[in-house]
């Protein structure tokens, strides 16, 4: 993470640097089982403990068990939740026992009959209704171990009620321009924010939780130290899911042991980032690049090459990289590298701060490194000036920087001006932990300038993508 330097969590400005392929079943046999009456995408159902909604052994046979387990990207964790009130896997239905309503009936895998116990409503509270019974699918006993039966319970708001599943034809589950604007919150320490006050109070639906570290060797931890479930990190993402939004995990930061240098190989690297996907069924990663931890070649290609893995093993998912800049655009290596490599990167984000001294115009200074990300990126990969936007980032910095830059609101609303003509694929900002006032608290806790709480979140909050 973010090293303490002068009072402030360190964020480098000037250094270079879903899911398994859809299974398809379209065994619409003899009309017993039903189509979808529109399209839905498909991918994992996470809730407990961040473990999957699971087929056990993977078996079709009708009156299969569906369980709680590890997410594996396996295809008997691939569910579409879809307009007909259907949530489906392995070409068959999610279905109530016997037609039961009581408290406890189990849910199983079944034909689509068209019967009422297989109808649900996944909704924005991260509820999973069946509307036959009017209870919520639910982990028994809220259990977390592998094979945990699911069930369906009276709804109580409890974390083994609640769920991400994939969109409808038109669901709930927020869109580009949501994920884009994702602030960092980091639980390592101080006093950070409740994600569901935020998320009230701005209308903000997703946040990119820092850090994920190596343990020693190669082994993903928070903070290098904290495991990844169970803690304080499982707990804010089910805060965040619960009121209806989600998360990015970053990998790397300032300091600490980056998995990227301690991995000896690309297939041990793409296997740690993998862990952290499947842990939390995420849809989308960052790798925050910092320190220098990756200016030598090999470890760039490294990365390139995970990073590479990750997304032709996870269809769908969105991979940032976040990397310093100076004034008039970033070093290019990595995005070379990439480049000629066929990585293609989602949103590759500039931190335009930390470029030295304090009364310089910071909205005006962003753009212009933006336009050089821009440019950057239209020389390496071939894309148009619209593409290359579209591919493009900004992760500013609100209030006081470490080297005595102030960002202000005013330049955040020239940001937001920017990234709406340009069409950004990502605007986020370090840190939400800093959006408030400063009253005393520790380093990292507030922005250094006169503000009322979630000032600079509410205004990249209106980016639509």
């Amino acid at each position: 993470m973010r090293a303490p330097r002068t009072g402030f969590l360190r964020r480098s400005g000037s250094r270079s640097v879903r899911l398994l392929p859809l299974l398809v079943a379209p065994l619409l046999a003899l009309g017993m089982i039903q189509a979808p009456t529109a399209s839905a995408d498909t991918g994992t159902i996470t809730g407990l403990a961040g473990k999957c909604v699971d087929v056990a052994a993977a078996s079709s046979a009708n009156g299969a068990a569906v369980q709680l387990y590890d997410c594996n990207g396996t295809a008997a964790q691939q569910w579409s939740v879809n307009s007909d009130g259907t949530i489906r896997a392995l070409g068959k239905c999610l279905d109530v026992v016997d037609n039961g309503t009581a408290d406890g009936a189990k849910v199983q895998l079944w034909d689509c009959t068209g019967g009422a116990n297989q109808k649900w409503n996944a909704n924005a509270a991260h509820d999973i209704v069946n509307t036959q019974a009017d209870k919520c699918l639910d982990v028994t006993d809220g259990n977390s171990a592998n094979g945990t039966r699911l069930q369906i319970w009276t709804c109580t708001g409890a974390s083994n009620q609640k769920w991400t599943a994939p969109a409808t034809g038109g669901g709930s589950t927020p869109g580009t321009g949501a994920m884009a604007v994702a602030p960092y919150l980091y639980e390592g320490w101080g006093s950070p924010p409740n994600p569901g006050t935020v998320m009230s109070a701005t209308g903000v639906k997703w946040f990119t939780l820092a850090f994920v570290l190596s343990n020693g060797y190669c082994n993903p931890q928070w903070d290098g130290g904290r495991a990844l479930t169970g803690g304080v990190d499982q707990q804010t993402i089910n805060t965040v899911r619960g009121a209806g939004g989600d998360v990015v995990a970053s990998f790397g930061g300032w300091s600490g042991n980056k998995l990227e240098s301690s991995c000896s190989s690309a297939s041990e690297l793409a296997a740690a980032y993998q862990k952290v996907i499947n842990a939390y069924g995420l849809k989308a990663i960052d790798i925050d690049i910092e320190a220098d931890a990756y200016s030598d070649g090999a470890t760039q290609q490294r990365t390139v090459d995970a990073l590479k893995t990750i997304k032709a093993n996870n269809p769908g998912i969105k991979v940032f990289v976040t990397f310093g800049t100076g004034q008039s655009g970033p070093d290019t290596s990595l995005i070379n590298r990439g480049a000629q490599s066929g990585l293609t990167v989602d949103g590759w984000t500039i931190m335009p701060f930390d470029f030295g001294g304090a009364g310089q115009n910071m909205g005006q200074l962003t753009k212009q490194a933006a336009d050089g990300l821009k440019n950057a990126l239209k020389n390496a990969y071939g894309y148009s000036d619209d593409e290359a936007y579209r591919h493009s980032g900004i992760s500013s910095m609100n209030g006081v920087t470490d080297n005595s830059e102030t960002v202000t609101v005013s330049d955040f609303q020239t940001i937001l001006g920017y990234a709406q003509q340009h069409h950004l694929a990502r605007l986020t900002f370090w840190s939400v932990n800093r959006d408030r006032p400063c009253t005393g608290g520790g380093a990292d806790t507030c922005s250094g300038v006169s503000q009322s709480n979630w000032d600079f979140t509410r205004v990249f909050a209106q980016y639509g993508g």
